[in-house]
């Protein structure tokens, strides 16, 4: 049965949020308290999405187990980037880390606690007191449940300030007028399978991540990044696609993962010489060194056929040192996964791990009030009236080439927040502008075609290949001849994901309708992803290219990163398939910029 413009229904806010994680329910909080009327979207019940599964904690330099302040967390922060973050959003974040935590403390969340009742902080990869000297403690934590305590604070928090939640709803499409303004979403209830138009002042992408584009991840299945898809469908770049992060602890074969929280408890990497290998590459940090640096040198050690198991694959984390009572208070949720997932008591023996795809350092492009930014006639970040993107799915870039742990739930605090501050001044004196009259003309037109195809493909037949081409084309280790035929596999897919078709035209949760849904997106970000990086011809933080790690016209170049040709930001832009770039921004807003030299640990 197709879809009609008859039976489009058409409800009117003054923002509607896409994604009810941690950036999506920090910014409507600060909405709802304001007293506007705010509708959050979320495709399942907001304390299961994926914030919920952050385990370490979150990055404040508060001081209460080290020295520590503002200025070494901005470098260190800089520093993880590899020089590609932008040095004001940075500053930004890390001056406002310590409020946001205590408007957390102030809310509620059970962090651990200190025996002076102060916030138990552990230490965690790439964090250093002055200026990489040694490591410090900055990892504000709630045991190693620290998202989820996170998420549930903020729920309830939402629920006494009357925010309206609509669960197990998916948004479709940007609405946006002929002026480009956004006004608003289409949005299909699964329950009924009804399309409707959220009429909006304000549009909020808070999606989080695409990590499911990989064939092994540690992100939930409902992370197929969406609000990227609808920003690259609506005319909207993406930004540095090419840098996703490994986690270097994610349990082998099953890829769940197992916090960095570990390794800042005191728990190390052994090869199967039983040798502790992270002093070789980082003398000073060794296992804290970040996650960059940890993932591609456990990848070498088993290159180089050091790694552990019946097959030399994974490497090994040993925890039992700490003691059966630590691991039971810290690390309460590790010691669980190891028993469920790898049949390993890690108060025992030590538990098989292997990098496995984690974050995305990019997204749809925005500045430090969360509102999504265009290049325009020169200028590079032109603001879209009526769109903010925020958390994971957003690139403000404070991660640059590689995030440091325990900065994602930061960076969805403060930017949380300051996207909630923004659109309340924004929104104070504006009225609704009008919905065009092709409002959901793009949505019907994809549900349709949908559901016209019965003879189409297969949606996750297409989901598994692109899996398995990412997977192959653009792991820890890249080289150009595999991007390029990455790219050329992944723009076939595309292809193919435009004659997926259903078997079942029903409309009453129909799951089947759904998922060809997020292929559409997730083939966006996959073509985003290998475009930009067969690209960029250097090695640049999670970008590690075997070509290009001592150029012959920079012998000197830290694993051939190229500060010449390359500190710039990527732009791809889905229409036609293109990049284009933009200058890293070096200039802090109050203290002196952070130069660029070589990245040693």
């Amino acid at each position: 049965m197709s879809y009609t413009k008859e039976q489009v229904t058409t409800r009117k806010f003054d923002v509607v949020i896409v994604g009810a994680g941690g950036s999506g329910m920090r910014a409507s909080l600060q909405l709802a308290r304001a007293g506007l009327n705010v509708a959050v979207l979320s495709k399942v019940f907001p304390t299961r999405s994926h914030t919920v599964a952050a385990q370490g904690g979150v990055g404040a330099s508060l001081g209460n187990m080290s020295e520590d302040n503002w200025h070494y967390h901005f470098y260190d922060t800089i520093k993880g980037s590899d020089w590609l973050g932008d040095q004001d959003a940075i500053e930004f974040m890390c001056r406002e880390a310590p409020k946001v935590v205590y408007d957390l403390e102030h809310m509620g969340m059970p962090f651990d606690r200190n025996a002076d009742g102060t916030i138990y902080q552990r230490p965690f990869g790439g964090h250093t007191a002055n200026y990489g000297e040694k490591p410090v403690q900055r990892a504000c934590a709630a045991a190693d449940r620290t998202g989820h305590a996170m998420l549930h604070t903020l729920y309830q928090q939402n629920v006494q300030a009357k925010t309206t939640f609509f669960v197990e709803w998916m948004a479709l499409d940007l609405v946006r007028d002929d002026q480009g303004d956004v006004v608003g979403v289409t949005a299909l209830e699964m329950e009924t399978g009804e399309l409707y138009v959220l009429h909006a002042k304000t549009v909020m992408l808070a999606t989080g991540g695409a990590g499911r584009i990989f064939g092994a991840s540690t992100n939930a299945f409902i992370n197929t990044g969406d609000g990227l898809g609808m920003a690259a469908r609506s005319g909207i770049p993406l930004q540095d696609m090419e840098f996703w992060q490994f986690h270097p602890t994610g349990v082998a074969g099953a890829g769940v993962l197992l916090t960095e929280g570990c390794r800042g408890e005191g728990a190390i990497l052994l090869n199967s010489n039983g040798e502790r290998f992270m002093e070789r590459y980082a003398p000073t940090l060794k296992d804290l060194a970040p996650r960059d640096f940890v993932s591609r040198s456990m990848d070498q050690e088993i290159k180089e056929g050091r790694g552990c198991g019946p097959n030399k694959d994974y490497i090994l984390l040993k925890l039992d040192h700490l003691g059966a009572e630590t691991i039971h208070k810290r690390l309460p949720s590790v010691y669980e996964i190891g028993v469920n997932f790898a049949n390993v008591d890690i108060t025992k023996e030590p538990i098989p791990v292997v990098p496995t795809i984690h974050y995305q350092m990019g997204g749809i492009p925005t500045n430090i009030n969360g509102q999504v930014v265009m290049p325009t006639e020169g200028d590079y970040n032109v603001p879209v009236n009526g769109l903010y993107a925020v958390g994971e799915c957003s690139c403000v870039s404070v991660h640059g080439a590689n995030r440091l742990g325990t900065n994602s739930l930061l960076d969805l605090l403060v930017f949380g927040k300051a996207a909630g501050n923004h659109i309340i001044e924004f929104t104070k004196n504006t009225s609704h502008k009008d919905l065009p009259a092709n409002a959901a003309d793009a949505s019907l037109e994809r549900l349709n075609r949908l559901d016209n195809a019965g003879g189409g493909e297969y949606s996750q037949t297409v989901a598994n290949d692109i899996r398995s081409a990412m997977q192959a084309h653009a792991g820890v280790f890249r080289t150009q001849a595999s991007m390029d035929e990455g790219v050329v596999k992944i723009a076939a897919l595309r292809e193919r994901a435009k004659g997926i078709g259903l078997q079942d035209n029903s409309k009453v949760f129909n799951t089947a309708r759904i998922e060809a849904l997020e292929v559409e997106n997730l083939i966006e970000v996959a073509q985003a992803t290998m475009v930009s990086a067969a690209a960029r011809k250097e090695c640049r933080g999670a970008h590690t290219v075997l070509d290009y790690e001592h150029p012959a016209d920079h012998p000197t170049a830290p694993l051939g990163r190229d500060d010449a040709n390359w500190m710039k930001h990527t732009l791809w832009h889905s229409a036609d398939n293109s990049l284009s770039y933009k200058p890293v921004r070096m200039q802090p807003l109050t203290v002196e910029s952070v130069p660029p030299k070589v990245r040693t640990f």
